[in-house]
């Protein structure tokens, strides 16, 4: 089982120091700058990284990350230095600084999972011989906690790569998991009877919404 550590720079510079954006993204990167004014382009950074990321995902297998000289090549890009580049990089955690795995398994453990059971989502990961901070021998997974990631309604949750697996139990995290490692397509959201933030069963409330925009205003004269 491999650390989740940033390789050494000398190994990432040889590997990745002649990254550009493919065939399929230039255009990508065209209409993402071309969002923002003249003089603006700083404000392009952002989706720049996420689609450097994905790029080096798909070259790689994996999640994808930010080697130091993906980033500096994006900084290139819209004229930014290279250290303000770095410093939203290293902010968000949407971006990667480490390699992971080809399933990015990010469990949150903030009041409201861990009251509702997120304890048992570790419980079920370790069982499948993840462990947090590390990426799984087969390169399959890499496990973190985060905090919280805006469900807490359909809390335990987890969100691997980018898709949000909600109200999990032991059992539920253990079949999602395994059916990745299948190369399956485990149902994502609410893993209970919910369609979104809804009550288990089904609204309670403004039923008529659930088929037609319904006009209420006549019911509340």
């Amino acid at each position: 089982m491999a650390d989740v550590h940033i390789p050494d720079e000398a190994e990432t510079r040889a590997r990745w120091s002649g990254f550009a954006w493919s065939a399929a993204n230039v255009a990508k990167v065209k209409e993402i700058i071309g969002r923002y004014p003249p003089g603006r382009q700083h404000s392009a950074v952002m989706p720049l990284l996420d689609l450097a990321q994905r790029q080096v995902g798909v070259e790689t297998q994996t999640q994808g990350w930010l080697p130091i000289p993906v980033i500096e090549y994006v900084a290139a890009q819209i004229d930014m230095p290279k250290i303000r580049a770095l410093e939203v990089a290293s902010f968000y955690t949407m971006y990667n600084l480490a390699p992971v795995g080809r399933f990015h398994v990010q469990v949150c453990g903030t009041t409201p999972c861990m009251l509702r059971g997120s304890d048992d989502v570790f419980r079920a990961c370790k069982d499948k011989g993840l462990s947090k901070g590390h990426t799984t021998a087969d390169g399959l997974f890499t496990l973190t906690e985060v905090e919280c990631m805006g469900t807490c309604t359909n809390a335990p949750m987890v969100q691997i790569n980018d898709d949000n697996y909600e109200d999990l139990t032991y059992e539920t995290t253990a079949t999602i998991l395994d059916a990745l490692a299948k190369g399956e397509n485990p149902k994502t959201g609410p893993q209970v009877d919910r369609l979104g933030a809804e009550p288990q069963g089904g609204p309670t409330t403004l039923k008529e919404m659930v088929s037609e925009n319904h006009d209420y205003r006549g019911d509340w004269a």
